[in-house]
């Protein structure tokens, strides 16, 4: 179905267009200067010495577990209110997913839960800072120094995100042993399809770039068949590359654009309030939030899906963020499922509905946006 207004809207400028031709016009179009520029940004940007970019943020996830060793007989503590693949990834290294409880205020993996999650077995924590609200990082890095483990930060949510204290703050990314973005067209930054994974040990870089390129040999005398271990071809091309290369140089204009589009929601639903709705946060203490959605909670005992319907009728995209990992088909036989008791999780999952959020939504569409949703609600209560 197609919407007057979308869910979400990527921000390409001529900029951009100019420096995808550019590359078009050379004859690297895979694994060439673009991605040596990009991954030196995006590292810089994120105050860490290496990035390595890759085909999606899955496939960053899928990097990161095996380079940090994480394979059978393992678990990795996920939360379950996240997109699929924090699952996917722990089930493609041969690991377990353990869901721990979220939050309900930071929607992101409570502390305590995660604590009370930790068996002998436990090898990471695998923290996802959702919509763009960052983790308590301090106190999940704490259990993870207590217990021995890795923490693996997805960030694919939260570019430009930070935690902490000021001056002391840093940007999302910067904690875990690891993390991992993504950058499909709905993110505050995109390349198309890609991903990336930030790491602080040059070892894990090494590893990384070699696993995403077949497995080929790090060494830099090394041919192009010379192959260390089995890998994969999760590259990124060149042509991505430039076009996220240019989007990180225009980053502070975009989230700041963000912003500005959650702020407007907020004054707008809070003026004519409607009994019930609860709008996200605009501020978090110790956080700087990089808006990724702008996702509300309906009123309880309201049909979600007749909202969603009412909306499209009106020709307004929303979304449901997220369905539970654990109750979802895919996983919901998992023994790690079976076992999951996530009252917090289930009861707010089931009242989230994402508005039209980008960076240069119109606040008409907005205004639009935010009638039809009180409409909607009313008429259904």
């Amino acid at each position: 179905m197609t919407f007057r207004i979308p869910l979400s809207s990527p921000d390409i400028t001529q900029a951009e267009i100019d420096a995808v031709t550019a590359v078009l016009r050379t004859p690297h179009l895979s694994m060439g200067p673009e991605l040596a520029a990009f991954e030196a940004a995006l590292a810089l940007y994120h105050g860490v010495p290496h990035a390595v970019a890759v085909s999606s943020g899955t496939a960053g996830l899928h990097l990161a577990l095996l380079t940090l060793g994480i394979g059978e007989g393992d678990e990795v503590i996920v939360p379950s209110f996240a997109f699929i693949a924090v699952a996917g990834a722990v089930h493609q290294a041969s690991a377990t997913p353990v869901f721990a409880e979220i939050d309900p205020t930071t929607l992101n993996l409570d502390p305590a839960a995660v604590e009370r999650a930790v068996t002998p077995r436990t090898r990471a924590i695998l923290a996802v800072h959702t919509f763009g609200v960052p983790a308590e990082m301090d106190a999940l890095r704490a259990i993870a120094s207590r217990h021995d483990l890795f923490v693996i930060e997805d960030a694919s949510e939260a570019i430009g995100a930070e935690f902490g204290d000021p001056p002391e703050a840093r940007r999302a990314g910067s904690f875990g042993d690891l993390a991992v973005f993504g950058f499909y067209p709905n993110k505050q930054l995109t390349t198309g399809e890609g991903g990336a994974v930030l790491a602080r040990d040059s070892a894990h870089a090494a590893r990384l770039r070699s696993l995403r390129n077949q497995g080929r040999s790090p060494q830099p005398c090394s041919d192009w068949l010379d192959n260390a271990e089995p890998g994969y071809n999760y590259r990124l091309s060149e042509i991505a590359c430039a076009l996220g290369r240019v989007q990180l140089s225009r980053i502070e204009e975009m989230l700041a654009q963000r912003r500005a589009a959650a702020e407007r929601y907020d004054a707008l639903l809070r003026a004519i309030p409607v009994p019930g709705l609860e709008l996200p946060p605009l501020t978090v203490v110790r956080r700087v939030i990089s808006w990724f959605v702008y996702v509300v909670r309906l009123p309880e005992r309201l049909d979600r899906d007749w909202i969603q319907a009412a909306m499209a009728r009106r020709g307004i995209a929303t979304g449901r963020y997220f369905a539970p990992i654990h109750l979802q088909p895919a996983w919901r036989a998992h023994p790690s499922a079976a076992v999951a008791r996530l009252p917090v999780t289930e009861s707010i999952a089931l009242r989230t509905l994402a508005l039209p959020f980008f960076n240069r939504i119109a606040a008409r569409q907005q205004e639009e946006v935010a009638d039809a949703l009180r409409e909607a609600i009313r008429s259904e209560m």
